[in-house]
């Protein structure tokens, strides 16, 4: 029996993320909570043939408390969006209103649950959780991730673009390290499986994209959203390498977490100077057992490394001042 409790259900990411976990029938019970719609949203996906049941949880009657109790994966998308000249700074004192009441109530009801963080700012939302499991005794460094899994699916995706028409994405493997803003994020070409032969200029443009492709996004949709159905995907992703985890088997996916408290994890965090940090991560059953060395880098990336840590720390030191 696997249930997942998706909060923030009802939002642009969370509804279709809704369908995709529906759709799958990897759940035995899909719960889902917002402060509006959901109710209904439920109604319309067990309409669909698969065997997952689907509650809908609002604010009263203890709605979150219902919605987390038993959850084995808490998928986290609650939040408000970006707009066009909004930074991921802009979003965090809402935002970071909104995880350490979630995580509160997580706590409480279900601190062994696996949680994963969408909502945004990332490099600052994920301190803030941690820093409220803290408080409470319960922080499980190894079962707390922030999803940045959209900057690994980009890496390959802008690559495959730039190699020209008919280059499936799907066959590359690039790790990105780092955040999940800006300049913060490092997808490390050089380590790319199968190698990606561009030019220096346009690899310098891919990657560019990779880091702003959320403000490609935001001004495309002329302040309607940010990345959405994109982000659904993208998350449903690491959900499905969590539930493979949880099934006994071992999977390696990039995440944002606290280093110190998962194995390999140490060493890394003192040779770069940052405890929370998106690398890639080994989960079992248990949760996340270890962290893969960031490996040999390119000239170019130590220097796009220091940047990122630089600003990374910033991020981070905004989310443990809130708690």
């Amino acid at each position: 029996m696997v249930k997942l409790t998706l909060i923030g259900a009802a939002g642009q990411i969370g509804t279709p993320l809704s369908l995709l976990c529906k759709a799958s029938d990897l759940f035995d019970e899909l719960a889902l909570y917002d402060l509006v719609h959901v109710p209904g949203i439920a109604t319309d996906l067990m309409h669909i043939d698969t065997k997952t049941s689907v509650t809908g949880h609002l604010p009263d009657n203890s709605g979150l408390t219902n919605a987390l109790r038993g959850a084995d994966i808490v998928v986290v998308t609650a939040g408000i969006a970006r707009k066009p000249g909004m930074t991921r700074d802009d979003l965090f004192q809402t935002n970071a209103r909104i995880i350490r009441d979630i995580f509160s109530e997580i706590a409480t009801t279900c601190p062994d649950a696996f949680c994963c963080i969408v909502t945004n700012p990332v490099n600052s939302t994920v301190p803030v959780a941690a820093q409220t499991l803290k408080a409470a005794g319960v922080f499980q460094p190894t079962r707390l991730f922030g999803v940045t899994t959209l900057d690994v699916v980009r890496a390959s995706t802008f690559a495959a673009q730039a190699l020209g028409p008919g280059t499936d994405p799907r066959v590359f493997r690039v790790p990105v390290i780092g955040g999940h803003s800006g300049a913060t994020i490092l997808p490390l070409y050089s380590q790319a499986e199968p190698p990606v032969n561009l030019d220096e200029a346009t690899l310098a443009g891919v990657i560019n994209r990779v880091q702003f492709g959320g403000d490609e996004i935001v001004t495309s949709k002329k302040g309607a959203g940010s990345a959405t159905t994109c982000m659904a995907y993208a998350g449903f992703r690491f959900i499905k390498a969590v539930v493979s985890a949880l099934n006994g088997e071992e999977v390696t996916e990039e995440a944002f977490v606290y280093l110190p408290g998962i194995e390999g994890g140490e060493e890394v965090a003192a040779e770069l100077g940052v405890d929370y940090f998106a690398v890639r991560v080994v989960l079992e059953k248990t949760g996340a057992v270890g962290v893969l060395p960031v490996g040999e880098l390119a000239e170019g990336e130590k220097r796009l490394l220091e940047v990122a840590t630089e600003e990374l720390n910033v991020n981070i030191a905004t989310g443990l001042s809130f708690v």
